[in-house]
């Protein structure tokens, strides 16, 4: 089993997407964090790694992704309520965030939002209840 996760996210303007992440409540450690690359905590052992352009390009041949115009990944975050998950919106929408679609409401069982960062990556915020949890996909 792996022991932590670094999603790597390729980022226009470091110190904008800290910023930004900051006003939602997000830290960064120190000990992976520089001018090129910002290590954002987002759990016990799982990592966004916000990566200047430049520098994730000497991670890969090829072409980055724009995210305003192309979805390469969609980023997930559990959270505890439903007031959390609209919390967490309205504070990316309050930073300089967009959301374009409107929320996923399932019977109590599941309810999540989405908003797109200033590089267009899209974080997707979801509740779901325990007994949801429990029930699975077969629920």
């Amino acid at each position: 089993m792996h022991k932590h996760l670094f999603i790597n996210l390729g980022v226009a303007d470091l110190k904008r997407s800290m910023d930004f992440f900051g006003k939602l409540g997000f830290t960064f450690e120190p000990k992976f964090t520089n001018d090129m690359a910002a290590c954002m905590v987002l759990g016990e052992n799982i990592f966004a790694m916000l990566l200047t352009h430049d520098f994730m390009r000497g991670f890969t041949d090829k072409p980055l992704a724009n995210a305003h115009e192309t979805t390469e990944v969609l980023t997930c975050l559990s959270c505890e309520s439903r007031a959390e998950v609209d919390g967490l919106v309205e504070k990316a929408l309050a930073a300089g965030g967009t959301s374009k679609r409107p929320p996923i409401d399932c019977d109590d069982r599941m309810y999540g939002r989405s908003f797109e960062d200033p590089d267009g990556h899209i974080w997707e915020l979801m509740y779901m209840s325990p007994e949801a949890v429990e029930k699975g996909a077969h629920g």
